[in-house]
């Protein structure tokens, strides 16, 4: 049996009397998409910089396809295959929209046509075709997101962590977002995904993890983790009251 794409055992991060994240146990196959949830502040973006390489783990281990990587550089996880996006889009405002995407893929094509002949193809996946020699300036918040999750999938990923890419999207754009999320993992991608849109995750996710306080408080199916008591306190509060 082949070992999961990428799991994490007793993952924590501290800063200084701060546990950030605590004893974070979890595994996703090869093609799995999986949505991470859990209010302001429970450990999401640290999660996130710990598998992506931006942070160095306090204890515990990260492996991929079964190889420790805990504590890796963000270039080298790139280089093998995770991808993130950022909640706030990070795009190089100097260059148009496809040098964007096209930078990106660089890093596996063999030369600059071929990443923009890539590029290309990607921006018609994400609905970006039409704005493919436009300037970043031009872009609405939903472009924008849009742009970040194409030079996401530019890295060839075999990981792709997106961190609220339906913040600020108008309904129509939310579900066209869904839309490309839900079909990615048929490529071959795996999938984690925190989003506080929750409306636009909870019909199209098979299995939700919810973070409080830096640890794994539920990991299951939509309707049942909607369901856990531990979570509605983790979002109410001890004695939610209702008008």
């Amino acid at each position: 049996m082949s070992p999961p794409l990428i799991e994490t055992r007793h993952l924590s991060k501290h800063f200084g009397g701060v546990q950030a994240v605590r004893n974070i146990d979890f595994s996703l196959s090869e093609g799995e998409l999986r949505c991470l949830i859990g209010p302001n502040g429970a450990g999401k973006s640290t999660l996130y910089n710990l598998l992506a390489g931006a942070l160095r783990p306090s204890s515990g281990e990260i492996l991929l396809q079964g190889r420790q990587v805990a504590g890796w550089k963000p270039y080298q996880a790139a280089r093998a295959g995770v991808a993130r996006t950022f909640q706030i889009p990070k795009p190089y405002r100097h260059l148009c929209v496809i040098e964007n995407v096209a930078l990106s893929a660089l890093l596996h094509a063999r030369s600059i046509s071929a990443a923009r002949a890539q590029a290309h193809a990607i921006l018609a996946d994400v609905g970006l075709a039409d704005y493919a020699e436009a300037t970043v300036g031009v872009l609405t918040v939903g472009l924008l997101k849009r742009l970040e999750v194409a030079r996401a999938l530019a890295l060839q990923p075999k990981l792709v962590l997106f961190d609220e890419i339906m913040a600020g999207l108008t309904p129509a754009e939310v579900r066209s977002m869904t839309d490309l999320v839900a079909m990615l993992p048929a490529r071959g991608i795996t999938v984690v995904w925190v989003e506080h849109v929750l409306y636009a995750i909870m019909k199209t996710v098979p299995r939700v993890m919810v973070l409080n306080r830096g640890e794994l408080i539920a990991d299951g199916a939509p309707d049942a983790v909607a369901r856990d008591a531990a979570v509605i306190k983790a979002y109410l509060g001890e004695d939610p009251k209702f008008a």
